[in-house]
């Protein structure tokens, strides 16, 4: 399929999604796109202007003896502040009717604004020549795993920013969030019709959305500030304040006043001024601020003592948590970030937000950290590597202290123990219930990856690969294979994750591994026959007997089934991603569809993405 053809393929996509519900992995379906857009027609890709005829070559004119007086032209200097054509300044205000301000007005007003009324204050500290261009923007490029620069440069903006913003929180899959990651991280052109801020904007609060902090302050670090609209700064302040970075949004508050008016703003104005060497003006601005009543007293509090911490400060500040209600990310980053011990009454959410600013927190320790690491592993936010490392940190520190400490040990026995068994011993000691087991299981996953193959633990094979699969570790559980038995939970995931497999997979052994599937509704059966399905494993008269079987259908397909296929026959590896992170959404298994899954399998295998498609597949049935 050629190019053109791509283009008007998805167009007529974006078209159907336009126009249309899309149905998410939750039972209970909701609409993808805003309502501002139901409504809206994506102009199609513009056809390619004929070439027009060369015209004859014309003779340049001689010149004339008595050339006509030209202009002088001005050297090339550097434009001043405020000159026109170089950084734009905001404008002064206008002089009121009564003549302007007074000398006491003047006296009255604070540097910076006396800097916007003299048109002195620029939007940027970055010269014009040292702009970076927004053509691409991303961290990293298609060479570093990155998907191709154009993927979203031909498709309609609408159809774009509906999959951007219809993925409202996290997604089932561990290895979908990987993947959604990976693609939101990728060095992309906007679309033609779209703002490129606005496309930054919208993959930053995505990434903030499904608990990516450091991501989205990576990705909107690669735009100037200049560039920024009013939803990249907020994206961008949530990224900051997540990452504990306070000060990493001085270059926007100092230069960009007007992006923002609320006292948080303000705040951070008067922060980042202290750190500017401007602690007298931070000082009594803030104090002022804390006589109003915009702001509870908890907030200047933990402004004043953290703009106190740039220079000799005239006082000590008390933080004072009485009648605190609410832990709100910008009073958790400023705690943090100064070493402030904030009360466990507030501490004891549940929250997400906290849980995964927490684990990323340097000035945390360990204990605090454990478990919003625990659960953004499980997530996929996370890698095996840095969940071992910090319990790694816990034990330097700790020992054998505690309930994580006894884990610790469990963990080095894991690895270390002489005996096979006693390994398989204590990984079975770390693998817990509930929504940790999963974590655990990819904390172990290289300790199981070091146990051979052995007839003699064949009843333990399938967790075992399940563990190793959490973290892509394949080639280690295809060593099982002479060892699992057809029909089991270990046969079951070696059969999707094989990424050499001709042959299909018997239906004889598929039957066997429905009829000793004890999970609820049969729904590793389900997803089993889903994803084999979608990778090409069973014919289409064996997948439609199972599925009469097991009561499911895969056929019958939605709007955003159709979609996703659409953008699959179109080779566009970025927008089938975005789509499946659409399908995908949920807060457990028990929200995906299996014709969800097929769909999401056969979309991503088809596109070249095999390997997550495998991993997905397989990740369904061992969590199902």
């Amino acid at each position: 399929m050629n190019g053109r053809m791509k283009t008007l393929v998805l167009a007529g996509a974006g078209m159907l999604a336009l126009t249309s519900t899309l149905v998410l992995a939750q039972d209970a379906p909701e609409s993808l796109l805003p309502d501002a857009y139901r409504q809206a027609t994506p102009t199609p890709a513009p056809k390619p202007s004929p070439t027009p005829a060369p015209r004859p070559a014309t003779p340049a004119p001689r010149p004339s003896a008595n050339p006509a007086p030209t202009t002088t032209s001005s050297p090339v200097i550097q434009q001043l502040p405020g000159s026109g054509s170089g950084q734009a300044t905001t404008p002064a205000p206008q002089a009121s009717e009564n003549g302007g301000l007074t000398l006491r007005d003047l006296e009255r007003l604070d540097p910076d604004e006396l800097d916007v009324l003299l048109g002195l204050r620029p939007k940027s500290d970055i010269p014009p020549a040292a702009r970076r261009s927004m053509e691409e923007v991303g961290i990293i490029g298609p060479g570093e795993g990155g998907v191709p620069t154009g993927s979203l440069g031909r498709q309609p903006a609408a159809l774009v920013r509906a999959a951007l913003t219809g993925t409202k929180g996290p997604l089932v899959s561990r290895w979908g969030h990987i993947l959604l990651r990976r693609v939101l991280a990728s060095r992309l052109s906007a679309p033609a019709d779209m703002d490129p801020a606005e496309f930054v904007a919208l993959r930053a609060g995505l990434l903030n959305r499904i608990g990516e902090y450091p991501a989205a302050r990576a990705l909107v670090q690669n735009v100037d500030t200049v560039d920024w609209n009013p939803a990249l700064a907020d994206a961008a302040i949530t990224a900051y304040l997540a990452t504990g970075d306070i000060l990493g949004t001085c270059p926007l508050a100092r230069f960009s006043r007007d992006m923002r008016d609320d006292v948080q703003w303000r705040m951070l104005r008067d922060i980042c001024a202290a750190y500017s060497g401007e602690a007298a003006r931070a000082r009594a601005n803030l104090k002022r601020i804390r006589r109003g009543d915009a702001v509870e007293n908890i907030d200047v509090l933990l402004a004043q003592r953290f703009a106190g911490a740039a220079g000799q400060s005239r006082g000590a500040v008390n933080l004072e948590w009485d009648g605190v209600e609410e832990l709100t990310p910008w009073r958790f980053a400023l705690a943090s970030a100064l070493g402030a011990e904030i009360p466990d009454r507030l501490t004891d959410d549940e929250n997400s937000y906290f849980q995964y600013a927490s684990a990323i927190s340097p000035a945390l320790s360990a204990t605090a950290r454990m478990p919003g690491m625990m659960r953004g592993t499980g997530a996929g936010i996370f890698s095996a590597n840095a969940l071992i490392d910090l319990y790694s940190q816990y034990y330097a520190e700790n020992g054998t202290e505690g309930d994580l400490g006894a884990r610790a040990v469990q963990l080095r026995n894991a690895y270390v123990a002489a005996d096979p068994a006693a390994r398989v011993a204590a990984i079975d000691r770390l693998w817990g219930t509930g929504e940790m087991d999963y974590a655990s299981r990819v904390l172990t996953a290289y300790a199981a990856a070091r146990i051979p193959p052995s007839e003699a633990l064949s009843d333990r094979a399938g967790p075992l690969i399940g563990s190793m699969l959490t973290a892509g570790l394949d080639r280690d559980a295809l060593e099982w294979g002479n060892v699992v038995p057809e029909g089991s939970l270990g046969w079951a995931l070696l059969a999707l994750v094989q990424f050499d497999r001709d042959n299909s997979v018997g239906s004889g052994a598929v039957r066997s591994f429905v009829e000793d599937d004890d999970s609820g509704g049969q729904r590793r059966s389900q997803f089993l026959v889903a994803g084999l399905a979608g990778l090409g494993r069973i014919d289409e008269g064996t997948r439609d007997d199972l599925s009469d079987t097991l009561n499911m259908s895969l056929g019958g397909a939605t709007h955003w089934a159709r979609l996703i296929d659409s953008a699959a026959a179109a080779d566009n590896q970025a927008l089938v991603a975005l789509l499946a992170g659409v399908g995908m959404q949920g807060t457990g298994w028990d929200k995906m569809t299996p014709r969800h899954l097929y769909h999401i399998v056969a979309a991503l295998d088809r596109v070249g993405l095999r390997a997550e498609a495998r991993m997905i597949a397989a990740e369904a049935v061992y969590r199902g």
